[in-house]
């Protein structure tokens, strides 16, 4: 089952930081600082339902947090 995300990823070739959806080549958004795309980002798995994964200046994952049907909720 493949599962969508929302992913604040690097701009190698412009600097600053871009919103990607999983399966795409184009960004949703580019800004300058990590705290900006990260807040936009938020907003767009919220509205979309997807997880959302949070990366690092190398690419690699920091961060996660699911907006959408977790298979395993918390119970209370």
């Amino acid at each position: 089952m493949s599962k969508k995300s929302t992913h604040v990823v690097p701009n190698k070739e412009r600097g600053g930081w871009d919103i990607r959806q999983s399966g795409s080549e184009r960004s949703s958004g580019h800004f300058d600082t990590k705290k900006e795309a990260e807040s936009r980002a938020r907003e767009i798995s919220r509205n979309q339902e997807t997880e959302l994964m949070i990366h690092n200046k190398d690419g690699k994952i920091a961060e996660k947090d699911s907006h959408g049907n977790d298979p395993h909720p918390p119970k209370g």
